[in-house]
């Protein structure tokens, strides 16, 4: 056990997180080296808005989906030249506050066209030249039809302040199936060039959320190296040539994380074993988890070394039947005091659990740099406050 986790131990008596800038640089860092140089990067603040000031610089954009994320990443000094205001909503006096804002130069996603048209609107109000990246469907409640796109393409010169600069397509996460992104990328590529053919415009940028896969749980297989060489080729054989951004969350920002929390009972009922933890369902959320029965990558702190040979089911601190975190998870001798240790929760996995449930307290979450300094950037946050009434006459 390193010094700096056992500096937490001593600090925090519940559950918390820690992210490692490290590990996050050097998944960054892979990714470069698997995929063709033409592709950039961007980050989905959704995914871990914690470590977005850490890869400042690492990546090419940052694509923001709330108020909320386009606050933590103006506080945190990333350059608005360097974000896409994505989002299906986008409450309308934000988006008239960012266009009213001259030092505002990013990019505006439209996923209708009732956005696209606030957006012509805002910029003939401000005077301003504001930049439009359409949003494509993926045949559901996201984005536009292509016929909507290629009516905007049509109508463009009666908005002169409006710069469609290309498109924006995404179709999931957990994307195994180079025949899936084959027919993505085919598809997207013979629109481009309607675009172009039939419409005289040339798209200058595709922004793609390809989805690409995490392996979450013991026995996955998934090989990521021929996935992504695959995908590789896909991108290189296309006709678009222009400039081709990847819009990524969950690859980047899973690996980084770890998840700690305490085992605080032991039970033994009608014959199961039972783990009772501080966290639970609420503050760990692992994408395919199916009623408990996958297992992630979990050990004892202190006893990693051990091979568990007695089957526990881990439950959380919620009065519920259903925060079981993991069933038949092989552990070594365990007692109360004991600290587990949840790996790939970087991305979402802090961000997706109904954290307001029974009003527990939020998880503190750590940063630790690449310099060996370890940052807290959020404390244990009591939630009784944001739960509690408060009366105030209307």
């Amino acid at each position: 056990m390193d010094d700096r986790l056992s500096l937490l131990l001593e600090k925090q008596d519940t559950a918390f997180y820690v992210f490692d800038a490290a590990v996050l640089k050097q998944r960054i860092a892979y990714l470069r080296s698997k995929l063709p140089k033409r592709l950039e990067l961007c980050y989905a603040v959704k995914a871990n808005p914690f470590i977005s000031g850490e890869i400042s610089g690492c990546v090419e954009r940052f694509e923001i989906c709330s108020p909320g994320e386009a606050y933590i990443c103006r506080d945190i000094g990333i350059k608005p030249s360097e974000t896409v205001i994505s989002g299906i909503y986008k409450t309308p006096s934000f988006i008239e506050e960012l266009a009213a804002d001259k030092g505002f130069d990013g990019i505006f996603t439209a996923e209708s066209l009732t956005q696209y048209r606030q957006l012509c609107g805002l910029s003939e109000k401000y005077g301003r030249r504001i930049k439009v990246l359409p949003r494509l469907t993926n045949d559901s409640q996201f984005g536009m039809n292509a016929e909507d796109i290629k009516d905007i393409i049509d109508t463009l010169g009666e908005h002169p302040n409006i710069e469609i600069t290309g498109i924006q397509y995404f179709s999931g996460t957990q994307k195994t199936s180079l025949k899936r992104f084959r027919r993505e990328l085919e598809m997207l590529d013979r629109f481009i060039s309607e675009l172009k053919e039939e419409h005289g415009f040339e798209a200058a940028e595709l922004e793609y959320g390809t989805g690409f896969p995490v392996a979450y749980f013991r026995n996955e297989e998934l090989d990521e190296e021929a996935l992504l060489a695959g995908f590789s080729e896909l991108t290189d054989n296309m006709t678009f040539k222009g400039r081709f951004i990847i819009e990524l969350g969950r690859s980047i920002a899973a690996s980084c994380g770890k998840y700690y929390t305490h085992i605080v009972d032991i039970k033994h009922n009608k014959g199961m074993d039972y783990a009772l933890i501080d966290g639970g369902m609420h503050q760990l959320v692992y994408f395919g988890q199916q009623m408990a029965m996958k297992q992630p990558y979990v050990s004892v702190i202190g006893k990693q070394e051990i091979i568990g040979d007695r089957l526990w089911t881990v439950c959380g601190s919620l009065c519920s039947m259903n925060d079981i975190v993991v069933k038949q998870l092989p552990l070594p001798d365990i007692e109360i005091g004991d600290v587990l240790c949840f790996e790939n929760t970087g991305a979402y996995c802090m961000t997706e659990g109904i954290s307001l449930l029974l009003s527990r307290d939020l998880p503190a979450v750590y940063i630790t740099r690449e310099d060996g300094s370890l940052w807290r950037v959020r404390p244990t946050f009591e939630t009784k406050e944001l739960n509690e009434p408060k009366y105030e006459r209307m």
